[in-house]
């Protein structure tokens, strides 16, 4: 067990330092993406019909610029960064508990009609952004 672990240590050392980048990335590419492919929003589609269409053009364009944030966060050094990397996962977290109780209330396991989907998808989503919103840029 011992030499498999050292063996696993030494392939994974070089890449300590992408590690967070990884996750960064995927949270900010897929949130930009969701966002993004909302744009230019229509007015009788299903978000805007659900809850607005002043609500839905914020969700669109805050899901865009939160996923370019979390991204930017990353890139830029000190308080800037760290606050960048904070509101955007915190806004993250926040459209993303709006998702999962509006758009996606009938996939849930213990809750919802039809019981026979899991939004494991948004929870994901939700607890990275979080997870930015509390850790910020800190290693």
């Amino acid at each position: 067990m011992e030499t498999l672990n050292n063996f696993l240590e030494k392939l994974a050392k070089p890449l300590n330092g992408v590690a967070d980048w990884l996750i960064r990335l995927g949270l900010g590419i897929s949130f930009f993406l969701h966002g993004f492919g909302k744009l230019p929003l229509d007015e009788s589609g299903w978000l805007a019909s659900n809850i607005g269409y002043p609500t839905a053009l914020m969700v669109a364009w805050g899901e865009v610029l939160a996923g370019l944030g979390i991204i930017l966060g990353g890139l830029l050094s000190g308080i800037i960064g760290n606050l960048l990397t904070r509101i955007s996962g915190g806004v993250i977290g926040i459209i993303m508990i709006g998702a999962i109780l509006i758009a996606h209330s009938n996939w849930g396991i213990f809750f919802g009609e039809g019981r026979t989907f899991f939004a494991s998808e948004q929870l994901f989503l939700l607890l990275l952004g979080i997870y930015f919103a509390i850790k910020g840029n800190q290693k």
